[in-house]
This record gives structure tokens, sequence and C-alpha cells, in this order.
């Protein structure tokens, strides 16, 4: 974890005052990803002037495998983004950790629409007697199946009542609070619940069929399985050192573990919450991607400098492929032909294609890398960066 200064930006009062009326006269039925689009099209246009769209180069519905990246636009502000999120229903959510405090929401074109703060009474929720606001640190964020709600993890909790905050270097026995994930509904973009987990919450993942909810604790090396009805923990399961990146098969039975303290993935079966491991992955594996069929799990190698495709029938690696120096997090395109990595250390994002791993691209960022997500809305790459931007590239015929 690193400390980056990044610029000020941020919605004018008027426009945002304009965005509210428009949310305000719609009526409790409407949404603001109404399928017809034309609500949203209203507020982006309040939102920011014209000459602020993005270009609309992007080839979607194009096999990504046969496009190429190309920036098209660099988004700042009081931002220090973590992770970077798109709902697939036009738009993009960042989470800019304990250095600002914050969630911010942006449309497609990059305008910014709302800046959610982390700070709740967690007595209002039901969930702790301590009255007064406390703050979060939002790391890392999962919709929901159908997109109308994004749950965010918090790296620890700060003000009255919390005084062992999280570390990078931690274990069980130091004793870290434990930490609050938030639920932001996306129609109104508020917090409207929370949910206690572990110390240190990391990665965040939803099963398809939207029964469970599952959170890595990073201090607490160990797994929060949460019921999405009930709002409650379910289980805790041990993991081990550092936990990390999530992903779950199409079916809802099988999810993947990244073991970042060590080489393995974990797999958990939901049904029976039964853990067992794929061996020797790779070291420090720390994001995981699932193809759409579900039979091939990708990791990215932390320590290796390398992203390993895994057979899941066999929990064997059949080719691993060097990115860059310390590969964070990675995306995949809505068609499963490519995977999109951010490499910290190197300060750039390269495209592979999954086929035959093969590199199709790499293309210089800003400065840390640490996020990316694929809009499968307008089939755009976002990338996140420590330095306090937010890049958006293009995929265009090459």
């Amino acid at each position: 974890m690193r400390r980056r200064a990044a610029g000020a930006l941020g919605l004018s009062m008027a426009a945002a005052a304009a965005c509210g009326a428009i949310l305000a006269t719609q009526g409790p039925g409407w949404s603001p990803l109404d399928p017809s689009g034309e609500p949203l099209e209203k507020a982006a246009a309040l939102a920011a002037p014209a000459d602020r769209a993005l270009p609309t180069a992007t080839a979607v519905g194009a096999p990504s495998a046969g496009l190429k990246l190309q920036k098209a636009r660099t988004i700042r502000g009081a931002i220090s983004p973590k992770s970077v999120d798109a709902s697939g229903r036009g738009l993009v959510f960042a989470q800019n950790m304990i250095y600002n405090h914050s969630v911010t929401v942006y449309d497609e074109s990059g305008a910014l629409v709302k800046t959610i703060p982390d700070s709740v009474d967690l007595s209002w929720f039901g969930v702790d007697r301590r009255a007064g606001l406390v703050q979060g640190g939002p790391v890392e964020l999962a919709f929901s199946p159908d997109s109308t709600k994004a749950y965010v993890t918090n790296y620890s909790m700060y003000g009255p009542g919390f005084s062992h905050p999280g570390a990078d270097t931690c274990s069980p026995v130091r004793r870290i609070d434990s930490s609050f994930m938030y639920r932001i509904d996306v129609y109104s973009l508020a917090i409207d619940q929370v949910i206690p987990v572990g110390a240190v919450p990391k990665y965040v993942a939803t099963t398809p069929d939207g029964r469970y909810i599952l959170v890595t604790n990073w201090c607490s090396y160990d797994l929060s399985v949460i019921d999405v009805a009930s709002g409650r923990q379910r289980s805790r399961l041990n993991i081990g050192p550092y936990p990390r990146g999530i992903v779950v098969a199409p079916s809802s039975r099988t999810a993947y573990v990244a073991v970042m303290g060590g080489r393995d993935i974990v797999t958990v079966q939901l049904p029976s919450l039964s853990v067992g491991r794929i061996r020797n992955v790779g070291g420090a594996p720390r994001d995981l991607r699932i193809s759409p069929d579900g039979r091939t799990v990708y990791a990215t190698l932390n320590k290796d400098g390398m992203v390993a495709k895994i057979d899941v029938a066999s929990g064997r690696v059949v080719r691993r492929v060097t990115t860059g120096k310390a590969p964070r997090s990675m995306a995949i395109s809505t068609d499963g032909e490519s995977l999109y990595v951010v490499n910290y250390e190197s300060s750039s994002v390269t495209k592979i294609r999954t086929a035959d791993m093969a590199i199709i691209q790499k293309v210089a960022t800003a400065e840390h890398p640490i996020g990316v997500t694929y809009d499968r809305h307008g089939g755009r790459v976002w990338v996140a960066s420590y330095s306090g931007v937010i890049q958006v590239f293009d995929e265009v015929a090459g």
C-alpha cells in the first residue's frame, strides 16, 4: 500500500444539482440505467461538456483478439484508485482507498457522476452499537449479477472504537480490527447496507446465482462466505497467508481463491464449503479470471512477472507467459478471447490472446497501474493507477 498524490476534480455544484433533479423527477420506478438509455444520456449531458466525450472508435461486437488498445482519455482529480470496475450498464466505479476515502462513479464517457464518501454510522445499519461516524478505505468492488448492487470492501475502519488498523504485513495473531463491506445501491448511488467481514478485506466476488458474496480477508487469512438474502456471514473458511483474488465458476458451485503468500490456488465447493487446492501454480498468485465456459482459470503471478493458464479439470498449468514486472490485476473480455494485465512496476498494460497466451500488445500507462476493468457496455478498457489517474482505452481495429 503506497500513498500517491492526486489533483482536484469534481462535478460543479450546478451540474450535480441538475443530475439530482433528473433523478428526483422521474419517480420511484425510474432507474438511471433504464434500457432505453434516455435519462442517463440527459444526466451525462448535464454532467459534462460535449467536447469531453470519448471518441466512438471502439469496435463493439468485434472479436476482441483482433483489436488493439488505443488511449482515449485520462481522468484526473481527487482520486487514488486502487481498483476500477465497470457495471456493464453504463457506469464505472473507482475505489480510492484511505487516501481519499471515497468511491467515484463515472459514466461511460468518463464524466464524473458522483463521489460517494466512505463515512458511515455503523449503528444506523444495526451492525455495531457504537454511534458516530467512522471511515473505511474502499479497496475492491463486485457487482451483483443484475448490476443493481455494488459490494465494496474496506481496508480498515477509522474512528471511535477502532484502534488496530490494517497493515500490508500481518497475521491473525496481531488482532487487527475486523472491517466491514458496504453495499451501494446502483440506482441511488448511496450506501444502503453494511456487512461485517474479517481483518483487511481485499477482493470480493458475487456468485452468478446471486446467493453468496465472497470476501478474502488479508490479515485474518480467511474467506467470508456471506448469504445475500440475510446479509449475514454464513461461514469463515481458513485459506492461508494473504488470500487475494476470487473467481466463481458459471455454475456457482466452485470458487477459486488466490493465495498470495504462497504458490497455490484454493478451491471452495460452495454447496458443502469444502476446501481443496490447485498446487504450485506460481509465485504469489494475486488476481484470477475465469473463461466464460468455466473450464480455464487465469492467474497473475506477482512474484514471477507472469500469467498462468490453468485447466480446472486437471488442476494443471498448461501455459505461462511473461507480461512485465509485478503483474497485479487482470480483466477478461466478454468473449473470453483476451486478457488485459496491468504490470505495477513496469507501468504498462499487456493484452494477451487466451487461445495460445500470445501477447497481442503492450501499452505504456501512468505510473503504478493497479486496477483494470473491461466495460462490456462500451467495449473499453479502464486502467486505474496509484499515481492518481484513470486511463480509458478504446479497442480499435488493428
